[in-house]
């Protein structure tokens, strides 16, 4: 393998030195002219951009006053005036709009009918004497009223107080002026809105100047204003720039709204220009200026372009600055420097630094030489250091011995950065592992403590402004939380307060007084005990908490900013823990509030979602504690507690869409009601027709003994039917055949209706009953029938495909409901018919199909399996997914029998008494012979006491009586 040939660092730092100096001098040479080039352009362009703000600025100084003036004037009521008497009446307010700025020549009012109202305020003598104005005059008012064919022109001067000091007619005024054919009045009534009109030489004082004008909203009235633009020019000619330089402002076309006059007279002609009108920038005969002129069309929409141009036989630098855009009318301000005149300077200065960067580039390198051999000796212990800390090896410290006071410093830095860093990660490793909110805060002030050095310190929690104590530990690392009592802002250490208002670090010294004071002297035995507070607030300026921290030293500055870092790693942790405890509070307020809605919907399963938790819990318990058996090895991390929580909760949410009526239902006639009384009342009538046969047969001249003895008959057959109906009703015994035969003989009876059974009924009954023609009244009924409107039928949306998702298995009645009366008085165990029992099944399967259909995070996914199986069987006949033992999680197994055991010794079910303890059990263990429930936790049921603790809590002190359960264990069995 070839080697390369190695030199000792210094000679690589002086040949690196060396090197970069050469080349940093060489290209310093080239590039120094470049920049003090570029320097200057920057200083240029800066100038003009100043000039460019200075003229944007005086423009909008000039500009704004007038059309503030006349907006003003546009909506005061001097425009709706209709005479001239009326318009004088707010020459105090026209006043004002003109002392809005000494630029603002006139302001005007054109009214819709030709009349005008002109105010001209008369700043100077050369002013008045163009009015032929008196001496003491300030304003003159000229004004035309027109009207019914009429005009009359008005001449109006005016002192400074508005008083009036002479009044001439102006017909001449009035035949020449007329408003509406002005171009200010007819473009502001087409535009709707304020205009500005392009500058021009106004024709009284020979001024460049623009109009505003603006319609009032009435659209009865324009209000315009003129305005000067010459003090630009005086602006542009105070510039500082080169002597050849030249500067105008021009309007959209080329023309010269303000040129500076410093241009010299082999450049410009300016002296022989007529300054009475408005001249276009080629009438200078300045051919750069001309340049720039035509070069305002290619602007465009850019509010500036700045190039090298040339013209007149030699190169500019030049500048098209867009100035305003009003209404479309923009103003430019174009400026040109030459360039030899520019750059004459950067040419002396860089042969002068070009001198200067030989002279350093011989200087440095010996320099170079001895300074890296110097250096390099401690550089490399340094590096080794900083490798190690990069490859996150704490292990051995940084050592770096030199002379020189930086490489000194920075090993001593790093070395403190590797400790920092250390601890950090430490503290960061645990704090992050704890998951539980109440192991972590006296984690946190623990870890706190050690990295601050504390003797003693508190954690307190802020709520509003009360401080409740979450941890503390004294001087002997003692945990004293209970010891230290909670309090407020404002009654505790004052610098807990400062702390907490500030969120900043505080610290100081208190006395022995102080701190007994704040009941905290447990915590510390210095005299005068230094405390540090270090605020826990969240990147929203939250206040979470304070670290107290007692100290019998003040913390150094670099201890206090490392513990302030660590607080915001707290801050951090804390704010998850909390934000993560709020939201499952809130989950699991939402799945109580869901169990608890399921309660009180039927106040006789009241109860059942908040006792079967309960019961599951235990029984989970009891298993995560057997030290032998099946379970010994069983365990559960407090993710496997929380879904088997949340699943006990869940697991009857489905009940939400089973009918109140089918959950209660004590008897099988019961719907809505319990329909045993319709038969009485049949079974009534029919009494009530055997004593009227007995009346009649007597009237008809029967003997009376005998007529008796056969109503008396019949009315105890009567009587003995319905018993019977009423008895089958109840559901309390098995129905044999011989029963079902007797319900039909009682249904053959026959009783006569004379009202129509299609009134009065909703439209979904009366929808029933038009699939077959009504009976002629009076109709023979049975007293007991199956009828066609009794039958509901089931739609696809109460359906279930086969080939579901969830893998449902389920025989699926025809009907959805079938409330024929001998239907369900036939029902062979219980109250519920095959539809209704399949409606109370149902409710596991909107069980599983809600709880599926939410978004449940990792470690809760399997909710839904634990909650949606409780109805499983081990041998795999239960429902609704026919799974076997083998198939389902031991979580939800315990959750089958508690849902069993509860169902059983509850007592508030309507539909049977409530099961003994003994009786329960026993119950308990033919479904588990049965293979209906899991035999090994039905030993662990009975053989950790959990039936025995559950009774004592829940169940009625009459249902507890004494249970050997050796008889029900298998090992005895």
């Amino acid at each position: 393998m070839q080697t390369h040939r190695s030199y000792p660092l210094h000679i690589h730092l002086w040949a690196l030195f060396g090197a970069v100096v050469l080349v940093v001098g060489a290209l310093t040479c080239g590039i120094n002219f470049m920049m003090t080039k570029t320097a200057l352009e920057v200083a240029a362009s800066d100038a003009m951009n100043q000039i460019s703000d200075d003229i944007r600025d005086k423009i909008e100084e000039t500009v704004t006053p007038a059309r503030i003036a006349v907006e003003l004037i546009s909506h005061s009521s001097l425009t709706d005036s209709t005479s001239l008497d009326q318009r004088l009446q707010h020459l105090a307010l026209v006043r004002d709009a003109l002392g809005l700025s000494p630029l603002l020549l006139s302001l005007y009012i054109g009214y819709a009918d030709g009349s005008v109202f002109v105010v001209t305020p008369l700043r100077d003598d050369s002013t008045r004497l163009t009015f032929h104005a008196p001496p003491q005059a300030s304003y003159v008012i000229n004004s035309v009223e027109r009207g019914s064919g009429t005009q009359q022109g008005k001449l109006y001067f005016l002192d400074s107080n508005l008083t009036t000091l002479s009044v001439q007619d102006d017909m001449d005024f009035a035949s020449n002026f007329d408003p509406r054919e002005r171009s200010w009045y007819t473009r502001a009534m087409a535009a709707g809105s304020l205009i500005r009109t392009e500058a021009y030489t106004f024709f009284i004082d020979r001024v460049v100047g623009a109009t505003f004008a603006i319609p009032t909203d009435n659209r009865r009235a324009v209000v315009g204003g003129d305005f000067r633009l010459d003090s630009l020019g005086q602006m542009l000619a105070r510039k500082e720039t080169t002597a050849r330089s030249v500067a105008a402002v021009l309007d959209g076309s080329g023309q010269v709204i303000a040129i500076d006059r410093k241009l010299p007279e082999s450049l410009s002609t300016t002296e022989s220009i007529r300054t009475d009108r408005l001249t276009v920038a080629s009438e200078y005969r300045v051919p750069i200026l001309t340049l720039l002129a035509n070069g305002i069309g290619a602007l465009g929409n850019a509010p500036r372009r700045q190039e090298v141009t040339a013209a007149g036989g030699e190169k500019w630098y030049t500048t098209i600055d867009r100035l305003t855009a009003d209404d479309g009318k923009s103003l430019f301000l174009v400026s040109a420097i030459p360039k030899d005149e520019l750059l004459k300077g950067a040419r002396q200065r860089a042969w002068i630094g070009m001198a200067a960067t030989v002279i350093v580039i011989l200087l440095a390198i010996p320099l170079i030489w001895f300074a890296a051999r110097y250096i390099s000796r401690s550089l490399q212990a340094l590096a080794d250091g900083v490798e190690a800390v990069r490859r996150f090896d704490f292990h051995q410290p940084v050592s770096v011995p030199s002379r020189i006071s930086e490489v000194h410093d920075l090993g001593h830095a790093t070395e403190e950065m590797r400790q920092t860093i250390q601890r950090f990660l430490l503290i960061a490793q645990a704090v992050s592992a704890e998951t539980r909110l109440d192991h972590l805060l006296p984690l946190l002030l623990r870890k706190t403590l050690n990295a601050a050095g504390g003797n003693a310190g508190v954690l307190y929690l802020v709520e509003g402004s009360a401080l409740t104590v979450a941890a503390a530990f004294d001087r002997d690392g003692k945990n004293v939380t209970q010891a230290v009592a909670n309090t407020s802002i404002e009654q505790a250490l004052p610098v807990i307060g400062s702390a907490a208002r500030a969120n900043v670090s505080q610290t100081r010294y208190f006395t022995v007084d102080e701190i007994r004071d704040a009941n905290l002297e447990m915590l510390t035995s210095a005299q005068s005990p230094h405390v540090a507070a270090i605020p826990l607030a969240t990147r929203q300026d939250e206040l979470l908490g304070v670290i107290l921290i007692l100290r019998d030293t003040p913390l150094e500055t670099a201890q206090l900013a490392f513990v302030s870092t660590l607080a915001g790693l707290c801050t951090g942790s804390l704010e998850m823990q909390g934000l993560t405890k709020a939201q499952r509070d809130l989950f699991d307020a939402f799945i109580r509030l869901l169990a608890g809605a399921i309660d009180a919907k039927s106040p006789h399963t009241g109860g059942h979602c908040e006792r079967v938790p309960e019961m599951v819990k235990m029984l989970a318990k009891a298993a995560c504690d057997a030290t032998e058996g099946p379970y010994e090895s069983f365990g559960m991390t407090d993710k496997q507690w929380e879904a088997l929580h949340v699943a006990a909760w869940l697991h009857d949410c489905g009940k939400v869409t089973t009918p109140e009526y089918i959950i209660d239902k004590a008897t099988k006639l019961e719907t809505l009601y319990d329909r045993i009384h319709e038969i009485r009342m049949r079974f009534e009538v029919l009494k009530r027709d055997a004593e009227i046969t007995y009346l009649h047969s007597v009237a008809a001249g029967e003997p009376d003994e005998a007529a008796r003895t056969r109503r008396d008959a019949e009315l105890k057959v009567l009587d003995d039917d319905f018993a019977f109906v009423a008895t089958c009703n109840q559901g309390g015994e098995f129905m044999d055949s011989a029963h079902k035969a007797r319900l039909l003989q009682v249904a053959g009876r026959t009783w006569l209706r004379t009202l129509d059974d299609r009134i009065g009924l909703s439209q979904e009954e009366l929808a029933r009953k038009a699939h077959y023609p009504a009976a002629p009244l009076p109709a023979m009924e049975p007293l007991l029938a199956d009828k066609p409107e009794h039958v509901i039928a089931r739609t696809t949306h109460d359906t279930i495909p086969a080939d579901n998702p969830w893998g449902f298995k389920r025989n699926t009645p025809k009907a959805l409901y079938d409330r024929g009366e001998l239907h369900n008085l036939q029902v062979g165990r219980g109250t519920l018919s095959d539809e209704e029992r399949f409606k109370i099944e149902d409710h596991i399967v909107q069980t599983q199909i809600m709880l599926s259909r939410l978004p449940f995070p990792k470690e809760l996914r399997q909710v839904p399996e634990i909650a949606g199986n409780h109805h499983e069987k081990m041998d795999g006949t239960g429902y609704p997914r026919q799974l076997g033992r083998e198939d389902m999680s031991p979580l939800a197994r315990m959750l089958a029998i508690a849902d069993v055991f509860e169902a059983l010794t509850a007592a508030d079910r309507p539909y049977r008494r409530a099961k003994s303890l003994s009786e329960a059990v026993h119950i308990m263990s033919i479904a588990r012979a049965q293979q209906h429930i899991d035999p090994d936790l039905f030993d662990l049921f009975l053989t950790s006491g959990v039936y025995r603790r559950y009774a004592e809590r829940y169940m009625q002190p009459e249902q507890i009586d004494d249970v050997d359960i050796a008889q029900y264990l298998r090992a005895n069995a």
